[in-house]
């Protein structure tokens, strides 16, 4: 979908089209489980995080102005529904332990991938909100620093400053990791 027919979904969507609204979270729903599970680490959070997003998202349209790309108002949607998600279960649950369901039913070479990313993710989940936040956002989902920035409400260099920062952090944490 380009960014002009999500544009024109979004328009008729705010103007009460249900069907647009319907095809807009049909066209975004992958979207925001994959966020949400980056942050929760598990599937069944993702998809509560991914279904309150979705009712939300009724009311919240309306406060899309166009500013910016709709996908990337969408990832600050998802991020703060993971953030509210996370304070009212009281849980943070380690990211490492979301891919142990997958390591049962893979290969042993998909095993080790599986288990360098969740040092990886165990690595990440040990650091500050804004620091993890960042860093799930620029390696995980590939957005641009610019993109992090906008999502984030930060500026370009914060985002650049908190990478600098990520990968001091995972070199000191690489002289501690045994393979």
């Amino acid at each position: 979908m380009t960014q002009d027919d999500t544009l024109l979904l979004v328009r008729r969507a705010q103007s009460g089209d249900r069907l647009a609204f319907q095809h807009l979270l049909e066209g975004h729903y992958t979207l925001m489980h994959r966020v949400a599970y980056r942050f929760t680490g598990h599937a069944a959070d993702a998809e509560d995080v991914a279904q309150e997003v979705c009712m939300a998202l009724v009311y919240k349209l309306a406060q899309f102005k166009g500013d910016s790309q709709f996908s990337t108002w969408l990832y600050r949607v998802v991020v703060n529904a993971c953030r509210d998600y996370i304070k009212k279960n009281g849980n943070r649950r380690a990211l490492e332990g979301g891919y142990r369901e997958l390591e049962a039913h893979a290969d042993a070479e998909a095993q080790e991938l599986r288990r360098k990313q969740a040092w990886l993710y165990a690595q990440i989940a040990q650091m500050g909100d804004d620091l993890r936040e960042t860093a799930l956002l620029v390696l995980a989902e590939q957005q641009s620093h610019a993109e992090a920035a906008d999502i984030m409400g930060c500026a370009e260099s914060t985002i650049s400053w908190r990478m600098a920062e990520i990968r001091k952090a995972l070199k000191q944490a690489i002289g501690g990791y045994h393979e």
